[in-house]
């Protein structure tokens, strides 16, 4: 319980009392008569104040919290009974570490007695895991003002922080509203350029003669052509390094993180048309192997596979990990090999095997730009400090740069982006080469 400003003026009038003492002992009984009654005022508006057993609170979230995005969290007040409306003032004990913005770490508002006030605030989790909330914290005001009573209740309950999967939702939403490009999604379905039917219709002047069906334009007595659209059950593979470099943060999110987001998204457009994905994490070993299947089910067990995926303090094994796949996977596919280049050292090892591999498969490095070593590199020089520092970094972003065109000469495709636009990028490019019929 804390008296408010109210209930210390009061108090202090007392004291003008006492003052006026000076003049005459009539002010003595006059001061002792005001402080019992500014006594009785604030047991009374104690007594008049609702009680912690009239509160109930509950807190509700997504069972499954994603990582690096804003995720929800919702805190119900009811007031069991009374007569009027009362402030209050909401605290939660997120679990340690995750980001919350300093205003929404104390919510106010006005709670009615017989309805429900919500209150919302976000989180941010930097990590995938088990955490704990912890309990909430109420604090309401007084009918009279004088006094904020304050109650703890608890609520303390586990939470698990899962891969990115405010993407997923957001693309569903947006596929059904016919709206990706509001997240950065490009329409690449080139009707034409596959070999499964999609439908007939009128010969244009600039389509191919062989599109053209000639049955249907017997019967129609018209020029009918084919459009045909890509294929379908396509297989893809993604292999995650989950090594050393991969642990380093861009922000406060891992690489890894961001990589395992991307394959998120991309499990599940790919269950949206109709392809089939696979999954092998490895480091030094290979941690995980999760064949190709197609349907959201496949979404699913990739989701729990690499909820617990971490990364390791070592150097990754590339011919481990391609030898592994070579024995697992003979059907041509398209394979995404997500992993760092900055400070490598198995750079020239994996060069060779993204060469040997294109001889099977289709082949797409997915690489992570590390803004601070951008930072570095264009920073200006001031000491000898500076000096090194850029120049190390411009030496790091050569030695990337020589790689990438190296593969790229040799038929690898490549896909160099900042972190934050990982996701969409890779999405982007498996549209693209399913409809350029590369697979």
């Amino acid at each position: 319980m804390q008296l408010t400003k109210r209930a210390f003026g009061l108090l202090l009038l007392t004291a003008l009392w006492l003052a006026a003492t000076f003049y005459g002992a009539l002010f003595m009984w006059l001061s002792l008569l005001w402080l019992s009654f500014v006594i009785a005022l604030i047991l009374a508006d104690w007594r008049l104040s609702p009680q912690r057993k009239d509160w109930a609170l509950t807190r509700s979230h997504d069972e499954r919290l994603s990582l690096a995005a804003q995720n929800r969290i919702t805190v119900t007040v009811r007031l069991r009974r009374g007569r009027r409306a009362y402030q209050v003032w909401l605290r939660d004990e997120p679990p340690t570490g995750f980001v919350i913005a300093a205003q929404e770490r104390i919510l106010h508002g006005q709670v009615t007695p017989g309805s429900e006030q919500q209150f919302a605030y976000f989180v941010r989790p930097p990590r995938r895991g088990d955490y704990t909330f912890g309990d909430l914290h109420l604090r309401w005001q007084s009918p009279l003002g004088c006094l904020r009573r304050q109650a703890t209740f608890r609520a303390a309950e586990p939470v698990k922080v899962y891969p990115n999967l405010v993407d997923v939702k957001k693309y569903d939403l947006l596929l059904r509203k016919n709206r990706l490009w509001e997240i950065g999604l490009r329409n690449t379905r080139l009707l034409g350029s596959g070999t499964e039917f999609e439908r007939l219709r009128d010969y244009l002047p600039d389509d191919e003669y062989r599109r053209i069906n000639w049955k249907a334009t017997a019967r129609r007595g018209k020029p009918i052509s084919v459009e045909y659209e890509t294929e379908r059950s396509q297989n893809l593979l993604a292999l995650l390094d989950i090594g050393r470099m991969m642990r380093s943060p861009v922000g406060e999110v891992a690489k890894l993180d961001y990589a395992i987001n991307a394959v998120l998204l991309l499990a599940y457009v790919a269950a949206q048309k109709g392809d089939k994905l696979g999954l092998l994490t490895f480091a030094d070993t290979v941690q995980t192997w999760v064949a190709p299947r197609g349907g959201k089910g496949q979404f699913h067990r990739l989701l729990e596979q690499l909820y617990a995926v971490e990364g390791q303090p070592v150097e990754p094994d590339y011919q481990v990990a391609f030898g592994y796949l070579a024995a697992k996977q003979s059907k041509r596919s398209l394979v995404l090999v997500f992993t760092d280049l900055t400070g490598s050292l198995s750079t020239e090892a994996l060069v060779a095997q993204l060469s040997r591999l294109r001889q099977r498969h289709l082949p797409l490095l997915v690489t992570l730009r590390d803004p601070t070593v951008q930072h570095l590199a264009q920073q200006p020089i001031g000491d000898s400090t500076t000096l090194y520092q850029r120049t190390v970094a411009e030496q790091l972003l050569d030695e990337r740069r020589l790689v990438l065109e190296r593969l790229q000469q040799q038929g690898v495709l490549t896909l160099d982006v900042a972190a934050d636009e990982l996701s969409m990028a890779v999405i982007n490019r498996y549209l693209e080469l399913k409809a350029r019929t590369l697979l």
